[in-house]
């Protein structure tokens, strides 16, 4: 094992100027032992590290010194030096924090001179400063001397005790610096924040007497400073800090420092400082609403916090008025709670903090304030109420989670472990509920147990705190169970070890029970959880010794197979992880690990995969540092327990049995993760170096065959792949490219040349990472190119030769590409669209770009690679030539050939538009191929795209130049700025989206090498670029080339690249130079004006507020931002409405959060009102002013129609705005002012508007509030009896009412008798309006909304009753609707068509009624006999659709039945009623009802499955199906009743498992296998015919391998109940358990086998199972025809995409079985014919075969790799055929278990026989 060498520490010398060091040598003695030859040697050396030893030499020297007593010159000089040395070194320097630790140990004696040194030095300092950098330095060196020793303090002490006036010059002087910053604009926070605490140090070393400071502080905070009273000095020197006009930032750093810097411990200030603290915090709460930029309210609230800190050390000994003043029903605490609530989700994770720690803070305030009255704390009203308020708000809020966790919340709400558990499906919340949780149940546990006498306090934890959690562990969503796993259920064991136990023992009693499906772990899952959980963090000693005593092998395994992704990867971490890295993995831990991998490989969930890797890699790395434990171990063994060796294995023997396959056809997800696997062992086990014990090497089990598998992974279409491919190949010996050979070599380097020109992207990526793994080799390259590879080695000298080799590579290669391109320039030229159907160009500039980006440029010997100006030249020639014009131009010049001669392309570029224009041109191979003018133009762009990436990695990698002559750069100044031009240029003209957005992403690299550049030129680009496109978006120069369509095109992205690359620790000045230029044009105009500019500047707001790269430094500018996409609504010009609209949309998002639902008013993006008006003033007038303004105009008196446009926006903001309860009552941004105005927007005769005003209106009424504002509403609309009313005022009236109706009856007071009193009354109010749901008010809209309230009343009256509604009876509410149903058109019939307004809507409102009174009447029938208002069979005869929909809804809701329907979507609505209903029950009824005899009604049903489209033939065929099993499981006339139909439905079946078809039609077919397993596919007397039977099971093993998560799961439900039967349950070990696809794939075919062993029939079963290893039925020569044919029609199209089935994989299993049961079993032999007709099929095809692999290329794996796959996969079937006709003929033995192509992903028998488990 090899150690690692611990990383040097970097010290930075210190240094001294020439007249120090001048002094130091005048100084030093001949012997070298005084201080003066110490400090010459320490100065003389080079190495920081060095000069640490001998600074700590100076104290032990000075203390020898002071036995003299005096002080000599060559002292007093060496400590004038010392102190320039110490204020001359950075802050972050160690030596700076030696040199203070030693001054600190000076002798007393030399105190005095130090101190004068260091006074002298500061002031040299002060005096000299003059620029930001100086009094930066100067601010450092004050606080570091402040902060590491007291020298400084003793010069204040001297200072104070002489009151001499040349002291307080001095003084002064040393403070001016402090008191300039705090008055200078543009410094840095940190110095100013500084400033603040020296000024408030100055005025307490100052001023006399002592008492008076805290008023004269007090006096500054208020800006009430007397200039008649004030002292001198201070008028003098704080002057610009004594008027009233104080910047809010001074104000605030004052404060600060007044809460720093004097003395608050135990009110040793008296009643002046009680009064200068109180005085403090008003001030803070002034500049809380005033401060608005973000580090400054960083700043606000940690002051606040620090406030709250010294309030509790002043209370301690406070005086009684203080304590009024901070109690918890005091104004500030008041102000301060309100603070909190406003700040408590505040963006800024620190600012959440301080808000948590102020919470805290003001309870103990509190608590001091009432100690004295010596009440209960749980019991006191202001805590009380508080957490009442508290428990009151949504479970959403995040605040709410850090202010509660205190032991008596139990007490108040019992339930709440359980409501918090439930909002941890929630990602945002659950960091906040976990950490409460935990908070609750330790004090919990506390409290029980100090109560408690014995350990029965267990129980009580249990019950309250792990059974909820086992509960949701079991039944929970997905999301919440993960989360509950991660965050709550860690905190849970590390409180309380021993819960484990109990855990277990009530999951292992359930798992039995609940196995869990693919959507639900069950409490399988949860007991692998909890078991992971528990040993990851240590609470299981020995993994595998554990299971034996609390899980069961057979429910590891179990595990490992578990139909839910989320169960095996808990039982794989549960193997894998462990809190000790050097716990040995036993054997039977390395048998479950490689029986997962057999079958988890294939994972198509990327989180899945990346979890497997993840937890081998751990596993790996457990192996590497267990190893030398298992060495000792043994060699314990080996002399103490000779007889236990086999109980450990080594870890060299367990990876060497691990291998992972690449198989032709493999998936994408199986290459990745078996790549990803393959990586980690090398990486884990990497190439020793030396003689080094090594556990494992990878390179040991590489041969030439899995080298090339290796290679041939470059070749898939998924780049990760490559990647990962190209990354194993690299850390594998160079040595192993000698298994390629010379040739092999040389056709891989012209295979990728031909790549690198492919019609197909992702070939010429493939050409790139070739290209580099040859490059990467010695004598890789072809021989052609040998002459200039050896020159260059010689040029390079003696230098690094692996990196010259690898640079002489790159180059050779690069300039072979550039030819190649040269030549392609000057061809494409005579035909474009030549050059598109054969060699587009883009793929050898990705060459060229891959090979550059793998060498390390930067950091190159000088000279390694020689700047070649020709190649240059050539190259930027090339890059001009292939680029993209953007204009029609660029085609009408291209030449183009056709065999009927050359045309010109002014044509084809008037018809470009069109998608069909193409012409015929000649590919590759001469084959012609159709290229539309749309592939040429994806030719443009690609190519576009690759010159930006290269030209972006060209500023990246290369070093750059300020002048032509020095060599140590490869750039020049002038070939930066052409590039910047070069994408300056396509980025502001560019009208193709991909093109500018190409070229963005090489405009941002070179942006960001531009900032971090040392030449001054360079740096100055980029905000020279920002002014010059800034000034000509303002000057709307007619002439200007600047797009102003699509969305400003390029404009946005160019300036989002210059400013997201500035340096963010800047003052960001060229951002605010920006923003404001962007405001002022996005701003009102006059109409005069132009409106381009302004066009330009919402859209590229747009673009920067989009940009998470700027974060909070652009929240400053929302509200700016926000005015400007409002007022722009109201614009004339439709371009600039159309970008309000879009930058109004980004804001809404940058405000309120990503929308993560499909609920467009979610709880998670919302906001209280207060919260949004803080953090935003200056909206609150703005959007009161504009919602007066639409509010006022919203409806005429005329009538007239008068939409406002900004109505909508207005509305959609207000709707994300909701009132908190702990909003203060007097808060100056209250929200009830715009209740009135949303009310009337409610008028708007626009139909959406009123939606929205009733939406927004409900976040602005309490919840309290609700019944007394409905009630209000539903006063406001009129009687029957008047004559003159609008119905437009009444639907947006009834609106608002119904959606305030429906909060309340969401909210939380639903079970309180409150609650239902105010609905009682609110149902009163609406009885007295209940013409409006008549026939009196003609408007079907607003009856059909009337009704809706109607409805939801009932419904929510009936919940609160259960069911006996004694409300509804009482208020007599089910006549009056009795009487709306029966005087409605429902009854008397339609005279309306649909051309009337609001009928659909009308009847659905209506229908629902009616069935609601139905359902009434049912439900009172057996008390009471009442007239049925409507029937359903009266609504199910209805002329109209919607009626019998929603009938046909309520009745499937309800399990009941219904008639024959013509209408599609009624039709298949009955089609599931029938579906869900037991068939004895109505079909003896269907001759009775519908004049069909039962099997009559099966032929029908049959026939609509055969002809209907899909959603109706889906639901039919499951009907079908249950109508046959019901007909099996009855007497055995009707069973032979329907077994004519028999075969007609099994070929219904069969035909709908095609994978052309719909997943609706798959689905149904897989859940009709299910449902029907018992009867035909395992039933031991087969009812179908064998081949009948076996057609059926092909289809489930089909549907095993659909591309399609949803069908394989279904279809997986197959297997598991044919394994579950009677006669299978011995068939596998894993009958009624719950397993995945990959797994249940290899458990049919075994369950199969043994059927047919079962039944007898594997004579005629055994040639159907060879026809599907064989592949019968596809014509091999057709397939690769047609395959062949799609290629080249469309030679830009992708492959076909392989994300799951493998068919090797099927063919492996499928051979397996066949050949364990011809190997066990006794059976008759095939007879003669059929042997024969297999073999010879099978020959023949292997013929076939061989013809085919003949006319393939050499390196077909790169140039034919689909066309080479499908070969290799028939190859493999066709082997395996032939194998077993040989075992037939008694002709092979046992070793032809494994297929030659299959490096075996698994073993042989892992499902079957688990005892004889083989190494993968």
């Amino acid at each position: 094992m090899g150690v690692k060498k611990k990383k040097e520490t970097q010290v930075t010398s210190l240094t001294v100027c020439h007249q120090d060091l001048e002094t130091l040598k005048s100084l030093a003695d001949v012997e070298g032992k005084n201080l003066a030859s110490l400090l010459l040697h320490c100065v003389q050396l080079t190495d920081g590290v060095s000069q640490i030893r001998y600074v700590k030499q100076i104290v032990p020297l000075l203390e020898k010194a002071n036995k003299n007593g005096t002080c000599d010159p060559t002292i007093r000089s060496c400590l004038d030096i010392l102190a320039g040395i110490y204020l001359s070194l950075t802050l972050k320097n160690p030596l700076k924090k030696v040199l203070a630790s030693s001054l600190n140990g000076l002798p007393e004696f030399f105190l005095i001179e130090a101190t004068q040194s260091f006074t002298s030095r500061l002031q040299e300092e002060l005096n000299t400063s003059t620029d930001l950098y100086s009094y930066r330095r100067v601010i450092d060196n004050i606080s570091s001397c402040m902060e590491n020793f007291d020298l400084v303090l003793h010069f204040l002490q001297k200072s104070l005790i002489e009151i001499s006036e040349e002291n307080r010059q001095v003084f002064r002087v040393f403070m001016l610096v402090p008191l300039r910053t705090l008055s200078l604009y543009g410094l840095p926070w940190t110095i100013q924040s500084t400033s603040g605490l020296a000024v408030i140090l100055f005025i307490k070393a100052m001023f006399h007497p002592p008492e008076k400071i805290p008023d004269l502080i007090s006096s500054v905070l208020l800006r009430s400073v007397d200039p008649t009273s004030a002292p001198e000095w201070l008028l003098s020197c704080c002057k610009s800090l004594c008027c009233a006009d104080v910047p809010p930032s001074a104000l605030l750093f004052l404060c600060q420092g007044t809460l720093t810097m004097l003395d608050w411990q135990e009110g040793r200030m008296g009643p002046s400082g009680e009064a200068l603290l109180l005085n403090t915090v008003h001030v803070l709460f002034t500049l809380s609403s005033q401060i608005k930029e973000s580090t400054l309210e960083m700043f606000l609230s940690r002051i606040l916090a620090s406030w709250t800190n010294s309030a509790i050390q002043v209370l301690d000994s406070s005086s009684p008025s203080l304590k009024d003043s901070l109690n918890g029903n005091a104004d500030v605490v008041r102000r301060l709670l309100d603070y909190v609530y406003t700040h408590w989700e505040h963006p800024l994770d620190a600012l959440r903090h301080q808000t948590k720690i102020i919470f805290r803070n003001i309870l103990q305030m509190h608590q001091l304030t009432v100690e004295e009255s010596g009440s209960d704390l749980s019991a006191d009203r202001f805590i009380v109420e508080l957490t009442e308020s508290l428990l009151r708000l949504e479970w959403h809020s995040k605040g709410k989670y850090t202010c509660l966790g205190v032991d008596h919340i139990l007490a108040l709400a019992k339930t709440i472990p359980l409501q918090i558990l439930e909002v941890m499906g929630d990602q945002s919340l659950v960091p906040y509920a976990s950490d409460l949780l935990e908070t609750m149940f330790k004090n919990h546990k506390s409290r029980l147990k100090s109560q408690a006498a014995d350990s029965t306090w267990i129980d009580e934890w249990h019950e309250t705190w792990v059974f909820p959690l086992l509960c949701v562990l079991c039944e929970g969503s997905l999301d919440q169970k993960s989360y509950v796993i991660d965050y709550y259920l860690p905190k849970l064991l590390n409180c309380n070890p021993e819960s484990l136990s109990y855990m277990v023992k009530i999951l292992q009693t359930s798992a039995d029970a609940k196995t869990g499906s693919y959507d639900s772990r069950g409490a399988l899952g949860a007991l692998m959880a909890c078991l992971r959980t528990a040993r990851a963090h240590g609470h299981l000693q020995s993994a595998t010794d554990a299971w034996r005593d609390l899980v069961s092998s057979a429910r590891i395994k179990q595990g490992l197979i578990h139909q839910h992704c989320q169960v095996r990867i808990d039982t794989l971490g549960l193997l894998c992880e462990s809190n000790r890295s050097t716990e040995i993995v036993s054997t039977e831990e390395m048998q479950w690990i490689q029986f997962f991998i057999t079958y988890n490989l294939n994972s198509q969930s990327p989180g899945v995969r990346q979890q497997i890797c993840s937890l081998l890699k751990k596993l790996f790395c457990r192996i590497q540092e267990s190893s030398q434990v298992l060495y000792k171990l043994e060699q314990s063994k080996s002399k103490h327990e000779p007889g236990n060796e086999s109980t450990r294995q080594h870890p060299s023997v367990s990876l060497q049995q691990y291998k992972v396959a690449l198989f032709p056809g493999s998936s994408y997800p199986t290459r990745f993760s078996a790549l990803t696997i393959l990586g980690s062992i090398a990486e884990v086990f990497p190439v020793p170096e030396g003689r080094v014990q090594t556990v494992y090497q990878l390179s040991h089990d590489i041969d030439a065959g899995r080298f090339q598998t290796l290679m041939e992974c470059l070749t898939g279409t998924f780049e990760e792949v490559k990647i990962l491919a190209f990354d194993l190949l690299m850390k594998l010996p160079k040595t192993f490219v000698q298994f390629q050979g010379s040739v092999k070599l040389q056709g891989l380097f012209q295979a990728a040349l031909e790549l690198s020109t492919s019609t197909k992207p992702y070939d010429c990526v493939t050409a790139s990472y070739l290209l580099n793994f040859l490059i990467w080799q010695n004598n890789a390259l072809p021989s052609s190119l040998s002459a200039y590879l050896k020159t260059q080695r010689v040029a390079c000298g003696d230098g690094d030769k692996s990196a010259a080799v690898v640079e002489s590579n790159t180059l050779i290669v690069i300039k072979c590409l550039l030819e190649k391109l040269e030549e392609e320039v000057s061809r494409a030229e005579n035909s474009l669209l030549q050059a598109a159907a054969s060699f587009p160009m883009y793929g050898r500039v990705h060459c060229i770009t891959g090979a550059l980006r793998r060498l390390p440029l930067n950091s190159s010997p000088e000279g390694l690679i020689p700047n070649d100006t020709d190649a240059g030249h050539r190259l930027h020639r090339i890059l001009n030539e292939i680029q993209p014009r953007d204009t029609n131009d660029y085609f009408s010049r291209a030449k183009i050939l056709k065999e009927c001669g050359s045309f010109d392309l002014e044509d084809l570029s008037a018809s470009v538009p069109n998608i069909d224009t193409s012409a015929e041109i000649k590919g590759k191979e001469g084959k012609t191929c159709d290229v539309t003018a749309q592939m040429v133009l994806v030719c443009c762009w690609r190519s576009m795209k690759e010159v930006a990436l290269l030209l972006g990695s060209l500023c990246q990698l290369l070093p750059m130049r300020s002048v032509p002559e020095p060599p140590d750069g490869l750039l020049t100044v002038q070939q930066v700025k052409e590039i910047g031009d070069y994408f300056k240029q396509h980025l502001l003209q560019s009208r193709h989206r991909g093109a500018f957005e190409l070229a963005y992403t090489g405009f941002v690299k070179l942006t960001e090498i531009l900032n971090r550049c040392p030449n001054v030129s360079l740096q100055k680009l980029p905000e020279e670029w920002l002014l010059s496109v800034l000034e000509e978006i303002k000057c709307c120069d007619p002439s200007s080339k600047l797009c102003a369509t699509r969305r400003s095109a390029g404009i946005p992205f160019y300036i989002q690249a210059l400013l997201a690359s500035e340096p963010k620790k800047g003052k960001m000045d060229l951002l605010k130079i920006t923003m404001k230029e962007l405001i002022s044009l996005a701003g009102p105009t006059d109409g005069s004006q132009s409106t381009v500019p302004k066009v330009h500047a919402l859209n590229i707001l747009r673009a920067l507020f989009r940009d998470t790269r700027l974060g909070e430094i652009i929240i400053p500018y929302v509200a700016d931002g926000t005015k400007a996409a409002i007022l722009g609504f109201t614009s004339p010009v439709w371009a600039v409405r159309n970008s309000s609209t879009l930058l109004f949309s980004t804001l809404i998002t940058r405000i309120f959060g990503v929308k993560r639902g499909k609920d467009e008013l979610s709880k998670k993006n919302r906001m209280t009102g207060s919260e949004f008006f803080s953090r935003f003033p200056e909206l609150y007038p703005f959007l009161l002013k504009q919602l007066e303004t639409v509010a006022n105009t919203v409806d005429s008196d005329t009538g007239e129609l008068n939409r406002h446009p900004s109505m909508f926006l207005l509305l959609l903001v207000l709707g994300r705005l909701y009132p908190s309860p702990m909003d203060g009552t007097c808060s100056a941004l209250s929200m009830a002012p715009f209740i009135p105005f949303i009310m009337r927007c409610g008028h708007s005769p626009v139909y959406r508007s009123r939606e929205m005003a009733a939406r927004a209106l409900v976040p602005f009424v309490m919840m309290d509030e609700i019944p007394n504002t409905i009630q209000t509403l539903l006063a406001k609309l009129p009687d029957c009896t008047d004559q003159c009313f609008r119905q437009n005022h009444i639907h947006g009236t009834l609106l608002q009412v119904f959606h305030l109706l429906q909060a309340f009856s969401d909210s939380k007071y639903r079970m309180n008798t409150y609650f239902q009193q105010e609905l009682a009354d609110v149902a009163v109010c609406t009885k007295a309006k209940l013409w409006l749901a008549k026939r009196q008010n003609p408007c079907l809209v607003t009856r059909a909304v009337y009704i809706d309230i109607l409805f939801l009343l009932t419904c929510c009256l009936d919940k609160l009753s259960k069911g006996n509604q004694p409300v509804l009876e009482h208020l007599g509410f089910w006549e009056e609707i009795g009487r709306i149903i029966s005087g409605s058109e429902l009854i008397t019939g339609f005279p309306y068509t649909y051309t009337v307004p609001g009928l659909p809507q009308y009847l659905q409102s209506l229908t629902k009624l009616a069935i609601a009174a139905v359902w009434a009447v049912a439900a009172q029938a057996g008390e009471q006999n009442r007239d049925v208002p409507i029937s359903f069979s009266q609504l199910l005869e209805s002329s109209f659709p919607e009626v019998r929909l929603l009938t046909l809804e309520a009745l499937l809701e309800r399990f009941s039945t219904a008639a024959s329907e013509n209408h599609p979507e009624c039709l298949c609505k009955i089609l599931k009623i029938l579906h869900c209903l037991d068939p004895s029950e109505w079909l003896p009824q269907t001759e009775h009802r519908v004049h069909l005899s039962p099997k009559e009604f099966l032929i029908w049903t049959m026939d609509i499955a055969s002809h209907e489209r899909s959603e109706i033939q889906s639901e039919a065929l499951r009907l079908t199906s249950k109508v046959i099993a019901h007909h099996m499981q009855t007497c055995d006339e009707t069973r032979d009743l329907v077994a004519p139909n028999l075969q007609q439905w099994v070929q219904l079946v069969v035909s709908s498992c095609g994978d052309h078809l719909p997943t609706e039609s798959r689905l149904a077919a897989a859940e009709v296998l299910a449902s029907t397993a018992p009867f035909f596919l395992t039933n031991p007397q087969p009812i179908l015919g064998l081949q009948d039977t076996l057609a059926l099971w092909k289809c489930v093993l089909t549907l095993l391998q659909s591309e399609e998560q949803v069908i394989r799961d279904a279809a997986t439900e197959t297997v598991m109940t044919a394994m579950s039967q009677e006669n299978t349950r011995r068939s596998t070990e894993f009958a009624f358990c719950q397993v995945d696809a990959s797994s249940a794939l290899d458990l049919a075919l075994a369950v199969l086998c043994d059927l047919l062993q079962q039944w007898d029939q594997l004579t005629p079963g055994l040639p159907v199972l060879l026809g599907w290893l064989l592949g019968e039925g596809e014509d091999l020569m057709a397939c690769e025809e047609s395959a062949h044919q799609v290629e080249e029609d469309y030679p830009f199209e992708k492959t076909e995409i392989n994300f799951w089935a493998e068919t090797l994989i099927f063919v492996k299993y499928l051979y397996k079985h066949l050949f364990r049961l011809l190997s066990e079993s006794s059976w008759r032999p095939l007879s003669p014919e059929m042997l024969h007709h297999l073999q010879r099929t099978a020959s023949e095809q292997c013929h076939l075969l061989s013809q085919l692999f003949r006319v393939l290329p050499p390196t077909a794996e790169f140039l034919k790799t689909a066309e080479l796959t499908r070969l290799r996969i028939w190859e493999e079937r066709t082997l395996a055929c032939l194998r077993l006709l040989a075992l037939l003929e008694g002709k092979e033995g046992e070793d032809t278990l494994v297929l030659r192509a299959l490096d075996s992903p698994a073993a042989a028998n892992q499902l079957t026989l688990p005892r004889t488990e083989t190494a993968c």
